[in-house]
């Protein structure tokens, strides 16, 4: 068989454990053909693809980003627009080179474009990757837990220099519908407050908990804010700096923001990340060898296995109030909003 693979939308540490994972299954073990289709989606618009050996495959267990490149290239047209001609060229393209799959290492655009892809008769397996977490159907998605370590390690650093100012130091992570990177990482950080989308919050109540944390002798507080809560709209602010003003507003305590931002997505996975990868490559592999398409590889539990395209397209895994670490943090006194 002949295997084509691409990787699009954000990077993330683990996509190229993935594409090990993927090629060196699918060669040794099957004895399939790999190709590299570079650039995400464009690659295959383009006929931008090339062979990939065994040979290839050296050193990517622990590199960052992606040696395929990718990009945010829709293969299909925004709404109110017939224009198709980007799938046509997929189409063709792929009848070119005698591809019998396209593997799709992506979060939730991806999957809901190798799904519609999948529609038009395109043999699709997908692999979910991103550090927001919320791609429906995987407790967990590779990339995540990279990421809140990430975060949790400048988090940590953080708590030194709040402590030795006196400061209020809140902290913007990424996730803008999702407040899972927010939530592990605030969680284990120590985060006296963590505001992610799911939930309101009341900025009088912010004010409130960090003043009483200073009458019983805590100086300094660390604020933990997703980037995608609501602020207000005619301020335009970014989410950590609108939290911080009104902070210093509301209590006059002295207040700085941090902006993690793509540092979240770089360097090399974590070694939970690389096993997850490796086993999610594998289990695509297995997927194609046995003919079944147009399904997303998931982790449930402890297990790999797979789900219809079909399923997760479209949707969002999203933080539960009821979460266990959110009911255990509020036992213990930290404040979700």
């Amino acid at each position: 068989m002949r295997i084509g693979i691409l990787t699009a939308g954000g990077d993330c540490p683990g996509i190229n454990a993935t594409i090990r994972g993927v090629c060196k299954t699918a060669i040794n073990y099957y004895g399939m053909e790999i190709y590299g289709i570079q650039s995400g989606f464009q690659g295959l618009i383009d006929d931008d693809i090339a062979p990939i050996d065994i040979e290839d495959m050296s050193g990517l267990l622990n590199l960052g980003g992606t040696i395929l490149g990718t990009s945010r290239v829709k293969p299909f047209p925004q709404k109110g627009s017939n224009n198709n001609e980007r799938a046509k060229q997929i189409l063709k393209n792929i009848e070119k080179r005698k591809l019998d799959c396209i593997v799709c290492i992506g979060g939730n655009g991806t999957q809901k474009t190798a799904a519609r892809l999948a529609e038009l008769g395109i043999n699709i397996v997908s692999i979910p990757k991103t550090i927001d977490n919320d791609i429906w159907g995987t407790d967990f998605s590779f990339g995540f837990d990279s990421a809140v370590g990430i975060a949790t390690e400048a988090i940590d650093r953080l708590h030194s220099t709040a402590s030795s100012h006196k400061r209020v130091m809140v902290v913007e992570v990424m996730g803008h519908h999702a407040g899972w990177l927010a939530l592990y990482s605030g969680m284990a950080s120590g985060g006296d407050i963590i505001l992610i989308p799911e939930l309101p919050y009341n900025i009088h109540n912010l004010g409130n908990v960090i003043i009483e944390r200073l009458k019983k002798g805590k100086p300094y507080s660390i604020v933990v804010v997703a980037e995608g809560i609501q602020t207000d709209p005619e301020r335009k602010k970014r989410a950590g700096e609108y939290i911080a003003e009104e902070i210093e507003y509301e209590t006059g305590f002295e207040t700085r923001e941090t902006v993690l931002g793509y540092l979240q997505r770089g360097g090399a996975p974590s070694s939970f990340d690389r096993n997850l990868a490796t086993l999610m490559g594998g289990h695509a592999t297995e997927l194609i060898a046995n003919k079944k398409f147009g399904r997303m590889v998931a982790l449930k539990g402890d297990t790999i296995t797979s789900i219809p395209l079909s399923d997760t397209a479209g949707k969002l895994k999203l933080v539960s109030p009821q979460h266990n670490l959110i009911v255990e943090g509020k036992k213990m006194g930290i404040c979700f909003g």
